[in-house]
């Protein structure tokens, strides 16, 4: 049984897929025993073709495939779904984000007495993306932290470790990944942030544009605040009594 599973929600990203896959593997073989799950979210590049043929030789990665594109979150929860680790480690199928980061993402959750932290959310340092899209970004995010007071510059990447059961007890919509902080928070978990680092993308165009994330962020935002003001009062610890 792996004790981490690395979730990879991914859409039409052939041309990054392979090497992510190898950086992947250099990062995490010598830290822990680890499996890898691609999501592919209804790609039609080939690009599931690429992860099946690797299974072959890798038998630590599994493949999951949408036959029509849910986004994101879809993804990622699909991918947590079929996870077999106790933590799981997510990352963005273009690779922007460096595989290189996961050891320090997970740590935080690997140590004795970490019962208490739920999440490590990344939080990307130099980002390689254009202007608008950082200015888009920064503004969303300032937005998202006035309201939520979630302690977090940064949701929007995709590097994160946190713990299964804890995920699948939070409640489910599309882009639900852009609010984990807050959500975790909820739930009575403590949060921890990593700085990483971010790179440009390898090939391919990005799925969404801006007016896209904001338009459907202004509904979440606002669904999210509902939730957190019916916020959880506890806990729940293994054995099923609260703290």
């Amino acid at each position: 049984m792996p004790e981490i599973s690395i979730v990879i929600p991914a859409k039409n990203e052939a041309l990054n897929i392979a090497s992510l896959l190898d950086e992947i593997d250099a990062a995490c073989a010598p830290v822990c025993d680890y499996e890898v799950i691609v999501v592919d979210d209804g790609s039609d590049d080939g690009m599931g073709e690429i992860v099946r043929a690797r299974m072959a030789d890798h038998p630590n990665l599994r493949l999951l495939h949408h036959a029509k594109s849910g986004g994101q979150s879809a993804g990622v929860h699909s991918g947590v779904l079929a996870a077999r680790g106790a933590i799981i480690c997510t990352l963005d199928g273009d690779g922007q984000n460096p595989p290189s980061e996961l050891p320090a993402l997970m740590a935080p959750l690997r140590v004795t007495g970490s019962g208490a932290i739920g999440l490590v959310a990344g939080q990307r340092v130099g980002r390689q993306d254009t202007l608008s899209k950082k200015l888009a970004s920064k503004f969303a995010n300032g937005i998202r932290s006035a309201i939520l007071k979630d302690g977090t510059r940064d949701t929007g990447c995709g590097l994160k470790a946190f713990r299964r059961d804890a995920f699948l007890r939070l409640p489910y919509f599309d882009h639900m990944h852009r609010y984990l902080p807050a959500l975790f928070a909820r739930d009575g978990w403590e949060v921890a942030h990593v700085d990483v680092s971010h790179r440009s993308r390898g090939g391919g165009t990005s799925n969404y544009n801006n007016l896209q994330r904001g338009l459907v962020g202004i509904v979440d935002l606002m669904g999210v605040a509902w939730l957190l003001r019916r916020r959880k009062s506890a806990r729940p610890t293994e054995t099923g009594r609260e703290e």
